[in-house]
């Protein structure tokens, strides 16, 4: 075999490995990393041009690359926990290979940096909500009464009801956000149902687990908290509806007036400040859910 038949295999080979690349995504990141001598960029916007030329030229090559969002706190918890030399590029390595199994991370799809940014910054959020969520869920226990998993049959309760709203929901795509204010963090959860021409429900698994998730934990604490509905179908005016969140009321969800739906939706969630209401919107009264099938609520 010759050095040039080597080459060809490595190049290959190298075309067949798809990367990670953990990737600092804000200045703050950036400079809490330049205390280490082996990490050798001293300019955000350099260090961003550069891998932004690393993602296209491997593209051009056609090897796959996913980036993953690189936090200096959790790198250095990482050495601490494996006994690895932090100040080393083989530790980044490995810690960037953990992210690429466990972390947030958006494949890399010829789109700049700019845009790709926020979407790894929104995939991060929804992660940790979700992992916030399912955490606060875990420890609510069993019911003093019955001894069943509070958390559990919460989060029964939540899938039974999304599938009810889906189902008396118009034909047509819809955007559901779900709010929970009464955690110590306000938990925010978005979930898109659209829908094809036969009438097949497109879901992404992930985002219907936290958003099951952030909803059972709204049922089992008793809220405050709710729910918007957004549907569209091309040709008509797209319709909003909205339930509170009201965990031992029927099904747990109580449906809004227009009006309410209305002061809702034109409510600023984080500042409280009114929001000019959209033209060509119509805010309605959402379809009674009744109880459907949804499990009854815990009295605990």
């Amino acid at each position: 075999m010759t050095d040039t038949d080597r080459r060809t295999m490595r190049h290959v080979l190298r075309r067949e490995i798809a990367g990670t690349i953990g990737l600092l995504t804000d200045e703050h990141d950036f400079r809490a990393m330049r205390r280490y001598r082996s990490f050798t960029f001293d300019d955000h916007t350099t260090y961003l041009e550069q891998v932004e030329a690393l993602l296209r030229s491997r593209a051009a090559q056609g090897t796959h690359t996913t980036i993953a969002l690189f936090d200096p706190e959790d790198y250095a918890v990482f050495c601490a926990g494996t006994g690895l030399e932090p100040d080393t590029p083989a530790s980044r390595t490995r810690f960037t290979a953990e992210l690429a199994t466990k972390g947030p991370t958006v494949p890399y799809d010829g789109r700049p940096l700019t845009e790709l940014v926020p979407v790894l910054v929104d995939e991060a959020v929804r992660q940790a909500t979700w992992e916030y969520a399912a955490t606060l869920l875990a420890r609510l226990g069993p019911c003093v009464t019955c001894g069943e998993d509070i958390g559990r049959a919460a989060f029964n309760r939540a899938s039974a009801l999304i599938t009810r709203i889906l189902d008396t929901a118009p034909p047509g795509n819809r955007h559901l956000v779900c709010s929970v204010t009464g955690t110590p963090e306000t938990l925010l959860a978005v979930l898109h149902a659209d829908q094809d021409p036969d009438g097949t429900q497109q879901l992404d698994e992930a985002e219907l687990l936290e958003f099951t998730t952030v909803l059972a934990l709204g049922l089992a604490t008793g809220g405050p908290g709710g729910l918007v509905m957004r549907t569209s179908t091309p040709g008509t005016t797209d319709r909003i509806y909205g339930w509170r969140l009201r965990g031992n009321q029927g099904s747990g969800l109580v449906p809004l007036t227009a009006g309410e739906v209305f002061d809702a939706y034109c409510t600023d969630v984080e500042s409280g400040d009114l929001v000019s209401p959209e033209s060509g919107v119509d805010y309605c009264v959402p379809p009674e859910l009744g109880d459907g099938g949804t499990p009854p609520a815990h009295h605990h």
